[in-house]
């Protein structure tokens, strides 16, 4: 019997060489036999061939200013070697859905495709780290030749223009005569004027002027006046048309600009339509993947309303809160109830909450999880930002591709050499008229009418170029900048904000990432109008990819302000004053200790834990008082309300407040007195909490100890540990009172611990990296799992226990200002859609409550490695239904009910315990204070504290997925230096050519392409409902016979990564499976 989960063999070799080569059944008719013949491996790879060949001989034939960049032009030789996991050359030139559905119930790895995963120059025809051809948006089909012909064809075999065929067709023509169309119109429109100018604009500096905004707008706009709207591409869109492009686009009216995109609503027609329910507003997040969808949160909890397509998004970027219009039923979208035929929208970049994750969960307890220059930092799951709400879409294939209705059931049936093997599915809606569907098989969408809060910071990394036609105004005028992240436009730049040389040395600055904020997009406009901020130097360097990343999601890391350090102690050293310390309840002499990674600087929180003579004991948690020195509305306040959170990336720090607070005053560094909001406990020693007091205190830190330091006396309660072996110790306190201290802690957070699983708490600990560093260069030089043990465990207990405490007293204090965090339950839809999955794959899963979610996953598996890499998966996939956590101000939520902490399963919730890098713990220690008559009454109203609140929110969402990228560019980087890197990985979901894998050695998920594979074959099939992949390798020699895997949820491989030569990327491909398997 095989091994569970391992690749198993086939029953022969033979036998299933024969299966994949058996002739298919004959066809109805000679056309259904092209289309069969034109999804077949060979002929794709033909009309690849013939594509290539046309469009370099074009490329290198046409003007050395062609938009076609070099790396291109090299890319598209012979010699081209695949990239991304897709053999170019055997690549479909259709865009099927098959490289993109995911596993049942939706669960498929979309990863957003980031600033830290891609190619500069690749903006032409690129492979994205999925597969999909991604193609500038400034060229455009004239069929034209042979490539018209064979862009015929193709119309003529499935009914639409293929994406990756067409693109590259439209490759052939540069850009250089439309913009000599721009050219004349912009000449005869001044010429009009009566002023024509002959020198660029001069203008160094700030934005475009009115005029050149104008003027390129305008012939922009006029450009594609002849084109049809499926061919008007905007932004980095590469714009497939789209349904909803075609069905939403403004009809032209005579006399004036055809305009592309809607004109927005008026203010009062949208406060008035969302009064009456027929407008809804929501966060607009777009598919990283395929930028031409988007969606907004259903207000009922349902699926997603969908936006399909550039022109219905309206010019709103990822992030901004906006306002949709519904429309008719007749344009809504078709959905299969069958989980392998639909899209995630995979927006999100990883939903767990820190509350929930063993890895994030505060960085009370994995502190060191970012504090240091050896940061440990999640791995790269798909978006803390709430891009949350995850639906499932349907394939992307037209309408009148599916009309075909091509019966690919037939059991046998393969299609060419490396055909997919499908079997026939009856459970979907054979209706293609949405009205004639009842609500259960559609997803409704809309179109953007108005954009209520620009939450996108507007500013985007990327490369710039010259325009193509050098004879041009518009080329002495302005340049074109191509954002690395596609669901940001591409935007005009004026030439005097280039560098001096850029004009007559572009190859220079080929691979130079530059800084530019999007001012202005007009209605009529493909291209946005930009400004360029800054060069950031080489692409794929560290330093310049992170401050491209800080400034894409709007961190702040400028110098603190002369205003707001004059906030700060100025006469130094800082002694507390003796009138504080008669306020204080005086705990310098108790055994206090903190608990943190070695390298940690900002040390917010300290343990300590006092046996009483009755057995009990007085486990204190204290915190450092940062709201003595960062008072109430002064310059200081402002900047911290302002950024809201320090943001830890690998290498460094971006910290909330001034160092001389962070890591002097505020920083309960040992040997040293520091103010402190301290809770006491007086517990059993089985954790039940007997009583508790909350004081304003002054304490004296006798050692600084690591968690590994603390994991050792966990481990070996029955050492004596010598001086040598840990940080200096204060000679008031012996090292034997600390690990007692130690001893009781952990004891008593244990059961702690097992009490809050009764409960009904809920943890997901997925897999987190860690990165070592060479001190001079900076590299990284080595990347492991972190390690949760159990001195994490004892620190976190306890911050939950505060936190917890903290929330019930200022709420009772002050019901209308409290400063809570509440956890949604997990979105329905997916969670069902989860549940069904489990039931697919013969998992029994308890999702009827947090805590039974949690005992299903920690008590169904077995500790083998098999067991455990499942338990991995699973982790992950049971994050993706998973809600944010939110800061929210309880005088304005009235339901109280909506104040539960799902992760936690406890009625309130508050941040309390790090004030130094969160400001919303410096809130709720001013509400603290207040509700001990220690300080007057919080100035802030309800209102005001709501909008902090969501600024809160929205900084900690990004500097989540900065964290998240910041580990991305790092592993990326180690994989280039220190590459490549085998690992075993699990199978995470299968699709009809690629499946996706969780490398368990780092924690990443990558997706594996067959056609990257030295297969002769690979079929895919559904046994049951569970999907599965056959994959037939090409034997290693000729004596040898093929050798068969089979890929299936939870399959065990092993995968070697690899990097792609190309910044920031890299591939997985799966080893070769041996002989004795």
């Amino acid at each position: 019997m095989d091994q569970p989960g391992h690749a198993r063999s086939t029953t022969s070799a033979q036998g299933a060489k024969e299966g994949l080569s058996k002739p298919a059944a004959p066809q109805k008719n000679a056309y259904a036999r092209l289309v069969q013949k034109h999804h077949s491996g060979r002929f794709r790879s033909y009309l690849n061939h013939i594509a290539q060949k046309m469009q370099l001989e074009e490329s290198t034939s046409n003007d050395p200013g062609s938009d076609l960049d070099p790396p291109l032009r090299r890319g598209l030789g012979k010699d081209n070697p695949a990239r991304n996991g897709l053999n170019v050359h055997s690549y479909s030139p259709v865009r099927t859905s098959h490289l993109e559905q995911p596993m049942p119930g939706g669960f498929e790895n979309d990863k957003p495709q980031t600033a830290l995963n891609r190619c500069p120059h690749k903006k032409h025809a690129i492979f994205s780290p999925e597969g999909d051809l991604e193609v500038e948006e400034d060229y455009y089909v004239h069929q034209r030749g042979a490539a018209a012909d064979l862009l015929n064809m193709s119309d003529a075999l499935c009914g639409r223009v293929s994406n990756s065929l067409r693109h590259r067709a439209a490759l052939q023509k540069s850009s250089g005569s439309d913009e000599k169309d721009d050219e004349e119109m912009w000449r005869k429109k001044h010429k009009k004027r009566g002023r024509c100018p002959a020198s660029p604009d001069t203008a160094a500096g700030h934005s475009l002027t009115e005029q050149f905004s104008e003027d390129v707008l305008a012939i922009n706009a006029r450009k594609y006046s002849h084109l049809s709207p499926g061919q008007v591409q905007g932004g980095s869109y590469a714009a497939a048309p789209t349904s909803g492009d075609r069905k939403n686009r403004n009809k032209p009216t005579r006399g004036r600009k055809k305009s592309i995109f809607e004109a927005y609503m008026s203010k009062e027609d949208v406060s008035a339509g969302l009064k009456r329910g027929e407008l809804i507003q929501g966060p607009l997040r777009i598919n990283p993947k395929k930028y031409h969808e988007a969606f907004i949160p259903s207000p009922d909890g349902t699926r997603d309303i969908f936006i399909d397509g550039v022109v219905a998004r309206n010019r709103a970027l990822n992030g901004d809160i906006v306002v949709v219009k519904l429309l008719p039923k007749e344009q809504w979208k078709v959905i299969k109830p069958d989980g392998s035929d639909k899209e995630t929208e995979a927006t999100h970049e990883s939903d767990v909450p820190e509350d929930m994750l063993g890895t994030c969960i505060p960085q009370e307890a994995a502190k060191g999880d970012d504090k240091s220059p050896d940061v440990i930092i999640e791995a790269q799951f798909d978006d803390n930002d709430a891009e949350h709400g995850q639906d499932h879409l349907p394939d992307t294939l037209a309408d009148d591709v599916k009309k075909l209705s091509l019966d690919t059931g037939e059991k046998g049936k393969a299609v060419g050499i490396s055909g997919v093997h499908r079997t026939k599915q009856d459970d979907g809606p054979k209706v293609n008229d949405p009205r004639l569907l009842p609500d259960t098989f559609l997803q409704r969408t809309a179109k953007v009418v108005y954009i209520l809060e620009k939450k996108h910071s507007r500013a985007a990394t990327g490369f710039i170029k010259l325009l193509a036609d050098k004879n041009s105004e518009l080329f002495r005028r302005c340049a074109m900048f191509s954002p690395v992240d596609h669901r940001v436009p591409r935007a005009y730049v004026s030439l005097a904000d280039c560098p001096p040389d850029f004009v007559t040395r572009p190859e220079d600055y080929s691979n130079i990432l530059f800084i530019c904020r999007i001012v202005d997009w007009k209605e009529d406009s493909n291209f946005a109008t930009g400004q360029l901020s800054k060069s950031l130097g080489q692409a794929g360097e560290i330093e310049p990819e992170t401050e491209g990343i800080l400034t894409e999601y709007g961190v702040d890391f400028s110098d603190f302000s002369p205003e707001a350090l004059a906030c700060l102690p100025q006469s130094l050293p800082w002694v507390i004053p003796p009138g504080e310390l008669a306020k204080r309840r005086d705990l310098r002499k108790e055994c206090i200790f903190t608990i943190d990674p070695s390298t940690a600087k900002d040390l917010d929180d300290a343990l300590s834990c006092k046996q009483l003579p009755d057995g009990n004991f007085e486990v204190g948690v204290h915190i450092a008082d940062v709201s003595y020195f960062v008072l109430e509305e002064t310059a200081l306040d402002k900047v911290a309300s302002e950024r809201a959170t320090s943001v830890y990336l690998v290498q460094k720090v971006i910290p909330m407040l001034p160092k001389l607070l962070c890591e002097e005053l505020c920083s309960l560094n040992p040997m040293r007195d520091r103010l402190t909001f301290s809770v006491m406990w007086k517990v059993t020693p089985e954790g039940k909490i007997l009583d508790e007091w909350f004081g304003r205190t002054v304490i004296c830190s006798c050692v600084k100890l690591s968690y590994d330091h603390a994991q050792s006396m966990i481990e070996s309660p029955g050492k004596v540990f010598s001086p040598e072996e840990l940080p200096p110790v204060s000679p008031q306190h012996s090292i034997a009172e600390i690990h007692q201290a130690v001893l009781n802690l952990h004891r008593i957070a244990q059961h702690l611990r097992k009490q809050r699983f009764i409960d009904g708490a809920l943890r997901l600990d997925q897999l987190k990296l860690s990165f070592t560093l060479d001190q001079e260069s900076g590299m990284p030089q080595g990347c492991y799992i972190y390690q949760y043990r159990d001195s994490n465990k004892l620190v976190e207990e306890f911050m939950l226990l505060a936190n917890m405490a903290v929330a019930h007293r200022i709420y009772r204090s002050f019901p209308e200002q409290a400063l809570l965090r509440r956890h949604p339950p997990p979105q329905t839809k997916l969670l069902k859609d989860l549940m069904e999955f489990c039931n697919q794959v013969g998992l029994d899963i308890d999702f009827s409550s947090a805590g039974s979610l949690h005992k299903s996953l920690n008590e169904t598996f077995g500790a083998d490695k098999y067991s455990e890499a499942r338990k991995e998966v699973l982790t992950n996939m049971f994050s993706r239904p998973m809600q944010m956590a939110l800061y929210f101000c309880t005088g304005v939520l009235e339901d109280e009910t909506l104040f539960r902490h799902y992760a936690l399963n406890v009625p309130f919730y508050t941040h309390f315990t790090s004030p130094i890098r969160r400001y919303a713990d410096v809130i709720v220690h001013r509400l603290l204070s207040a509700s001990l008559g220690a300080s007057s009454p919080i100035k802030m109203e309800k209102e005001a504290i709501q909008r902090q609140a969501d600024h809160c929110n929205d900084r900690k969402m990004a500097s989540k997925r900065v964290q998240e990228l910041s580990a991305d560019l790092f592993f990326s980087i180690f994989v280039r230096e220190c590459g490549p890197l085998e690992s075993e990985a699990m199978v995470m979901g299968v699709l009809n050519e690629a499946f996706d894998v969780l490398v368990l050695k780092f924690g990443v998920q990558k997706r594996i392409y067959c056609n990257a594979l030295p297969l002769l074959g690979f079929h895919f099939q559904k046994v049951g409902r569970k999907p599965e992949l056959t994959l037939m390798w090409e034997p290693e020699t000729l004596e040898q016979e093929s050798v068969p895997q089979v890929i299936t949820i939870f399959t065990l491989v092993e995968v070697v990564l690899t990097s792609d030569g190309v910044p920031l990327k890299y591939s997985a491909l799966l080893k070769r499976p041996s002989l004795e398997k």
